[in-house]
């Protein structure tokens, strides 16, 4: 252990009574704090993974209306889940926690421990410290992101680490000595919120910090500046998709079992799978450009309207006709939902404004002459 940690774990007992002096003071009235039981915290710590607060929310109260329980949970279908999780991204958290509650009401009673929880489908040690210092107060750090770059500027650790996972290791001991037996949940907690309120990445709030007088690496100034971690080099994606409408349907691809994190989704199908090669299309026929981060891939997605030579072949490749007054039954990713909304809402805002106000169905059967003057203009964009 370097002299940094050395330090702050001398003080850890002057530590731990201001920090959770602070928290008891300052915490967010977050649902699952306000009222608690194992299965809010379990819904909860699954949502935040790689997710804001404030985007987790709606998603929470709406889940806890409709599967208020892990019984109910286990007997959901896989359909409802996938709809209930839409637009929260990173889908396989809401697979993970369906199979975890149907493994959970098989057993005689829930783990009390984090290495018990860290044994059960789509649980790593982070989740599994959280639930059981939270729920049993078992006394077990939590180290994620937050948590090492509160620890990296406290002891003002210099060192570059090439990875997240790497620094995550490296702090743990330093986490578990300043962990307070007595209260193993508060104090997890509360690193949890200094993290997101108060040490936070870009322009740190140091004056509000409730553990501000043991900050080695605010004393040295230079706080905003750690953990120092190798970033993955980006990676730039261009990805063309099809918009194909017949007789009021909408055409999309749902994600087989080769879909990895995307399975069971519904997206706008890219032109290879609806045989049209890019050099059959131009801005002419361009609708909209996104653009959108996913980890470390920078990725701009076009959507060009386009007419296949032909629709024989599609129920090989999960290509499914949806009609538009149904789109809001199916699951979507989040970024499909908004797009398809925002293309449909401008065709027929559109059609409103001509002087004849054709019927969606008219809208979207019209020969091209006439879809042409309904375009969204080329290179309308929007960031996710």
């Amino acid at each position: 252990m370097k002299e940094g940690a050395k330090a702050l774990v001398a003080a850890k007992s002057l530590f731990r009574a201001d920090l959770a002096q602070w928290f008891e003071r300052e915490k967010r009235a977050l649902p699952w704090r306000t009222e608690r039981s194992l299965y809010r915290t379990v819904v909860s710590e699954l949502m935040l993974q790689q997710t804001q607060v404030a985007t987790t929310l709606p998603y929470f109260e709406r889940w806890m209306r409709e599967l208020p329980d892990f019984a109910t949970l286990a007997a959901a279908s896989e359909d409802r889940i996938l709809k209930l999780w839409e637009g929260l991204g990173y889908y396989r958290r809401a697979r993970f926690l369906h199979r975890l509650a149907r493994d959970l009401i098989n057993l005689p009673e829930p783990p009390r421990t984090a290495a018990g929880w860290a044994a059960l489908p789509g649980i790593g040690p982070y989740t599994a410290a959280a639930v059981a210092s939270i729920t049993y107060s078992d006394p077990v750090a939590t180290v994620d992101g937050n948590v090492v770059r509160i620890l990296a500027r406290l002891t003002a650790e210099k060192k570059t680490f090439p990875d997240g996972s790497q620094a995550v290791r490296h702090f743990q001991a330093t986490a578990s000595e300043l962990l307070d037996p007595r209260h193993p949940g508060r104090h997890n907690e509360a690193m949890m919120e200094l993290g997101a309120v108060i040490c936070v990445r870009r322009a740190p709030r140091c004056e509000a910090c409730p553990v501000g007088k043991f900050c080695a690496g605010r004393r040295l100034g230079i706080a905003e500046t750690l953990p120092r971690i190798t970033r993955a080099e980006t990676v730039r994606q261009d990805v063309e998709r099809a918009w194909v409408v017949r007789d009021g349907t909408l055409l999309l691809h749902e994600a087989g079992d080769s879909g990895g994190r995307l399975h069971g989704l519904m997206e706008l199908p890219i032109l290879g799978q609806v045989g049209v090669e890019r050099s059959r299309v131009d801005n002419s026929d361009l609708l909209a450009t996104h653009r959108r981060a996913i980890t470390r891939f920078q990725i701009t997605e076009r959507i060009y309207r386009v007419e296949p030579r032909s629709t024989s072949g599609f129920g090989s490749i999960q290509l499914r006709w949806v009609p538009l007054s149904e789109m809001d039954a199916v699951t979507l990713s989040g970024p499909h939902r908004r797009w398809i909304s925002a293309l449909i809402a401008a065709e027929e805002e559109r059609a409103g404004a001509s002087e004849e106000s054709p019927r969606r169905r008219d809208l979207v059967e019209a020969p091209p002459s006439a879809r042409r003057k309904l375009k969204i203009p080329s290179g309308r964009t929007s960031r996710r």
